[in-house]
């Protein structure tokens, strides 16, 4: 029986020079994305991060209170480690975020603040393929992602952020979702590989937590198997995965 030919991913546009960054929670970004976020700013990109949540709800031995705090600097630290200086936290409760206007309205102007031609997700569908069922915050916050991209040029939508000085900002030409189940295009992760690895073992509180393998090897055993699966779509070689969306 003849093989079915693998769909090959295209290369992201690489035709940008501000990117923003929107994702539920602290570590999201740091489970893949990473290693092109470490190879664009290497190039001089400038790339900026915004949580919906400071993630507090995501340790079950640790309380809010606490744990909100410790995942704030682990993402600081592990921004940091792939050249991001700037991370925003919107304060949505974590678990429980809502779709809607509210949210809409906090990432519109978050664009507004950035003003980015490309702006990053996480994967905003029910699944992340198959039968592994994504979160509610995932979701909500991927989805409403994809809106304020649009919400951010409409001087009418949200007339209070003009008012705020935020005026209104119609230069996002495309959304890239990580973590997709649909992807389309791709980025090289070869060069910030290593980094991706050592910022998201800054989340080793987290990480602890997770599982009860010793987190170096957990981290660069999950990086390397997705990263060498997508490659096969890519000529080959290690690479993050994006469905990109056009404006």
């Amino acid at each position: 029986m003849t093989e079915a030919k693998i769909t090959e991913l295209l290369p992201l546009p690489d035709d940008w020079r501000r990117a923003l960054a929107v994702v539920a929670h602290p570590d999201d970004l740091e489970y893949g994305c990473s290693a092109a976020v470490a190879a664009w700013t290497d190039g001089g990109r400038e790339v900026a991060y915004v949580l919906a949540t400071r993630g507090e709800a995501g340790i079950d031995t640790l309380d809010p209170a606490r744990c909100g705090p410790v995942r704030e600097r682990e993402q600081r630290a592990s921004a940091a480690v792939v050249g991001v200086d700037t991370v925003e936290f919107l304060d949505h409760r974590d678990g429980v975020i809502e779709y809607g206007p509210a949210l809409r309205r906090d990432i519109a102007a978050a664009i507004r603040r950035h003003r980015p031609e490309l702006v990053i997700t996480l994967n905003h569908r029910d699944t992340w393929g198959g039968v592994v069922w994504n979160t509610p915050d995932h979701v909500a916050v991927g989805r409403a992602t994809l809106d304020a991209a649009a919400d951010a040029g409409n001087r009418w939508i949200f007339p209070e952020l003009a008012e705020q000085g935020l005026e209104p900002w119609n230069g996002v030409r495309w959304v890239a979702v990580a973590g997709s189940s649909a992807p389309t295009h791709a980025v090289d992760a070869t060069p910030g590989l290593e980094r991706a690895m050592r910022s998201l073992l800054e989340h080793r509180t987290y990480l602890e937590a997770l599982t009860e393998q010793e987190p170096e090897a957990y981290v660069r055993d999950f990086l390397t198997e997705t990263t060498t699966a997508t490659g096969k779509r890519f000529g080959g070689r290690p690479a993050v995965s994006f469905e990109l969306f056009g404006r």
